[in-house]
């Protein structure tokens, strides 16, 4: 197998990786974290960095910096409203508190 393949469950570890990095929440919802780790796997073996699922992107790394996870747009997500635009990172204390999961505005510049 490639070196380079990555499995949802690389992805899933990842993810708990950064939230522990950053002092974030993983989404407490297994089967929608491992949507999107099925997401972010399928991005790294496609283009060799995890792309954020959530975005288009353009498999040119330096043209998807921003988005690629976490993205540039999760902190001030998190700061303002308790998520990631994913909803895979949370403040922690936000569901705890009765936050919920609503859509939010897309911060990245000329996106659809």
């Amino acid at each position: 197998m490639d070196s380079r393949h990555k499995s949802p469950q690389d992805a899933i570890a990842f993810v708990h990786a950064v939230a522990t990095k950053q002092g974030w929440a993983v989404n407490p919802d297994a089967d929608f974290v491992g949507q999107l780790a099925t997401g972010l796997s399928v991005n790294y073996n496609r283009y060799g960095y995890y792309l954020c699922p959530c975005r288009d992107g353009d498999g040119d790394r330096t043209a998807d910096s921003d988005i690629v996870c976490p993205c540039e747009y999760a902190r001030p997500d998190l700061d303002e409203f308790g998520h990631c635009f994913c909803a895979l990172f949370l403040r922690p204390g936000f569901v705890e508190g009765g936050g919920q999961v609503n859509p939010i505005p897309e911060r990245r510049p000329d996106s659809e």
